[in-house]
């Protein structure tokens, strides 16, 4: 039989190879997402890039078919996003081979996503289990005063920061802080010459995003974010948070509006962060938490 025959016969699935995702790649992910009209820029690919490991699943012309980032933060924790599938390559598969590479990486690392639906029963399969939900609130806020008392951060800051930002999540997420330090904004509110709460905006898809939002109460997170609202009257911001920070009415009548949301899931389901004086109140993205 010649090689081709060989080829033609061959399942489709066995002949998708699961690589390593390189900056090679970068171009196919943006065009797979942008046929599932998610909002990424090629800058928000290669911020994903940057912070992850990643596999990609490569038809035999070389196209990509796949694409799953493993986002760890030290020896902990970690983040599985960018998870996508082709269309035209769905039930064959690819998903949980995908899967099961990226939990290869992360090792002993704990594991937590954002689950649609339609991906529940996978994620289940694999040993997540569901923990909560999160809201996407997106849209051009309205004008907003600028509130007193908060603060640009300072470069000496940044170490407070990433300590405030690990009682939160319950992780070490130094190179996330540290790339927002440099692709965007961080504001902070001072006590006693201690920072005790920050909140980070950049640019994002259709807009910018604010996030992550760390603060002792309910009060301060929605001060922190008017901050930044404040600064872009009319622009398109979008701020994902947990159904139960109780930000939602407030997002809403800033002109945030609900936009989607997904399953919080973790494995294995251990306890995170349990800090009463730092509490995550929007999340730097549904892919990075």
């Amino acid at each position: 039989m010649m090689k081709n025959q060989m080829t033609q016969n061959t399942p489709v699935q066995t002949r998708i190879e699961i690589n390593a995702f390189g900056h090679e790649h970068i171009d196919g992910a943006l065009a797979l997402s942008r046929g599932e009209n998610w909002p990424h820029r090629r800058e928000d690919w290669l911020l994903a890039h940057h912070l992850s490991k990643g596999v990609v699943a490569v038809d035999p012309e070389g196209r990509v078919v796949g694409t799953l980032m493993m986002t760890p933060y030290g020896d902990t924790c970690g983040t599985i996003n960018m998870v996508i599938v082709d269309k035209a390559m769905r039930g064959l598969g690819l998903g949980r081979r995908m899967m099961e590479s990226a939990i290869a990486l992360a090792g002993d690392r704990q594991l937590r996503l954002i689950a649609t639906q339609e991906g529940l029963p996978l994620y289940e399969k694999l040993g997540f289990v569901a923990i909560g939900a999160v809201r996407q609130h997106q849209g051009p806020v309205t004008t907003l005063a600028r509130p007193d008392g908060i603060e640009v951060l300072q470069p000496d800051d940044l170490a407070a920061i990433q300590a405030l930002d690990t009682k939160a999540f319950g992780a070490n997420r130094t190179t996330l802080i540290e790339a927002l330090h440099r692709h965007g904004e961080i504001a902070v509110v001072r006590k006693d010459h201690h920072i005790i709460a920050y909140a980070a905006i950049r640019a994002f898809g259709r807009g910018e995003v604010i996030g992550p939002v760390v603060a002792p109460d309910l009060e301060m997170a929605k001060t922190l974010i008017a901050y930044h609202a404040a600064s872009r009257p009319g622009a398109f911001l979008r701020v994902d948070t947990d159904i139960e920070t109780g930000l939602h009415p407030f997002l809403s009548e800033i002109g945030l509006a609900h936009a989607g949301g997904g399953v919080t899931m973790q494995r294995p389901p251990k306890a995170g962060a349990d800090d009463v004086h730092a509490k995550l109140y929007a999340l730097a993205s549904q892919a990075l938490g």
